[in-house]
């Protein structure tokens, strides 16, 4: 694996790696800064990049993910430009430029970002914490997400769950 080198770029200049609008009320344009993919898809949590930076861009009337907290990482927002509500265990809060989000690890962090605005973008840029492995929750869904090296991404209902013993046999 090479070594990380220092980044020095902006919005314009990192390429947009990623567009999510499949499902009608969530849509995002991610510009990567360091490489995601390294976040979860390095063979040992010693690889990687230790924080995964991207700036996004989330048009009108749309949220970037679910409502959901991590247990392991941490995030951080600034809003560049736009308006939002960041939904929180408190309640909804108007965000704007300028604003910073610090988002700590468990159900105190949950946190959903939706633009507000009927005909201007939000745009943000966004600081993870890159440790593995990582459970996130989403508490309005009922479902986890599970996220390890080696390329691991699974999701779960949590009302599947099973008892500890379930489908051990005895290898006597």
């Amino acid at each position: 694996m090479n070594m990380p080198e220092i980044i020095i770029t902006s919005k314009d200049k990192a390429p947009i790696s990623h567009h999510h609008g499949a499902h009608a009320d969530f849509e995002y344009f991610r510009h990567e800064v360091t490489d995601r993919r390294q976040k979860y898809e390095v063979s040992s949590p010693r690889e990687g990049n230790q924080t995964v930076v991207a700036f996004y861009t989330i048009p009108p009337g749309k949220s970037n993910y679910p409502y959901h907290y991590h247990t392991v990482n941490e995030e951080v927002f600034y809003i560049i430009s736009g308006h939002g509500r960041l939904l929180t265990p408190d309640g909804a809060r108007a965000i704007g430029p300028g604003d910073i989000i610090v988002c700590p690890a468990g159900e105190r962090g949950a946190h959903k970002i939706t633009n507000v605005s009927n005909d201007t973008n939000l745009v943000y840029l966004d600081v993870d914490t890159n440790m593995t492995p990582e459970i996130a929750h989403y508490p309005h869904s009922g479902k986890i997400g599970i996220r390890a090296a080696g390329g691991t991404r699974i999701n779960f209902a949590t009302d599947t769950e099973v008892e500890y013993y379930y489908r051990e046999e005895s290898k006597k």
